[in-house]
């Protein structure tokens, strides 16, 4: 049975994604500190003792395979761009945690590191961090690989796009060309009832909705339409999903309109809104949080049957090139 850590685990993208494609895995533990997250993530795996909230500082035990999505609010360019450097003690910062948590393994460490996290890490005020991150990890003898991907090529109708890092200790350089990628579905195939609480009202988004708003911060709400714009921890705010055309106006996406286009199923949604069902007339903050907050289901999807099922699509250029 396959052994996983989930640091900064969220909702558990990565195990679902698992369990999705039939692989039999242990989650030798999953490290998350937002209690919420946890009771989500605890009623989805309900047939297993429950998970405590903790924080990944000081945390130790041995996986086959380790995956952490460190926070990436200092990273992002919606947020402050603090940046992560060592010692400043920003949420992002708690990703060289990872690299101490694989230091203290000694001669014992995970075969495969995946990391996820903003596009914007790459940028030319981040690169230092990323590049620390990829040199302290070749330090420990891993062989590093990253790429830019898109939830758009891996059938999800939402434009999110994000950094995967892989890192093989046995020398591999993983190759992202051949992973399986599957059209984008028809955005109508994820829609929802909605309710009243998800008609925009507020002046403020309907203005940044039709253009006339004079915010200099990203002001614009797009209007959806074959595609929805990266999902985020709220929806009554500008830069968000992006919001959808009804007769009574515009309305928000609903909390489970956004689970579904993150790649989890309704069962999995269900299952944490019983934990979570909000008040009534109101949108659900913590659902909406933690959709945000997690990384698509259908690239880990993508990545495992890689690594484990060994299943991947040949590439015409590689064919051309031998002949």
């Amino acid at each position: 049975m396959l052994k996983i850590l989930e640091l900064f685990g969220g909702i558990g993208s990565p195990r679902i994604a698992l369990r999705n494609i039939g692989i039999p895995v242990k989650s030798i533990d999953y490290v998350e500190i937002d209690l919420k997250a946890v009771k989500s993530y605890n009623a989805m795996f309900a047939k297993e003792l429950p998970y405590k909230t903790q924080s990944v500082v000081g945390w130790d035990l041995k996986p086959d395979i380790l995956i952490h999505g460190s926070p990436c609010q200092d990273f992002s360019i919606a947020g402050l761009q603090k940046g992560a450097d060592p010692g400043t003690e920003t949420r992002s910062s708690l990703m060289w945690e990872t690299i101490r948590i694989i230091q203290q393994m000694g001669a014992w460490k995970p075969r495969i590191v995946i990391w996820e996290n903003v596009k914007n890490v790459l940028s030319k005020h981040m690169i230092h961090n990323f590049n620390g991150y990829l040199r302290k990890m070749e330090k420990l003898g891993y062989a590093n690989s990253f790429e830019v991907l898109d939830s758009r090529e891996f059938g999800l109708p939402q434009a999110r796009e994000r950094v995967f890092t892989i890192s093989c200790l046995d020398g591999t350089h993983f190759d992202f060309t051949d992973l399986i990628r599957t059209p984008m579905r028809d955005i109508k195939e994820f829609m929802s009832d909605y309710r009243e609480e998800h008609i925009v009202t507020q002046p403020s988004m309907l203005s940044l909705i039709d253009g006339t708003s004079k915010s200099t911060f990203n002001g614009r709400v797009e209007v959806i339409k074959d595609y929805c714009t990266t999902i985020t921890t709220k929806q009554m705010r500008s830069p968000n999903s992006g919001v959808i055309e009804v007769p009574e106006g515009y309305r928000y996406l609903t909390e489970l309109e956004c689970w579904r286009l993150q790649g989890y199923a309704d069962a999995d949604y269900y299952n944490a809104l019983s934990v979570h069902p909000g008040q009534e007339g109101k949108l659900n903050g913590a659902l909406y949080k933690q959709a945000g907050n997690s990384i698509p289901v259908t690239i880990f999807e993508s990545i495992f049957r890689k690594i484990l099922l060994g299943e991947v699509v040949e590439i015409h250029e590689k064919q051309l090139s031998v002949i």
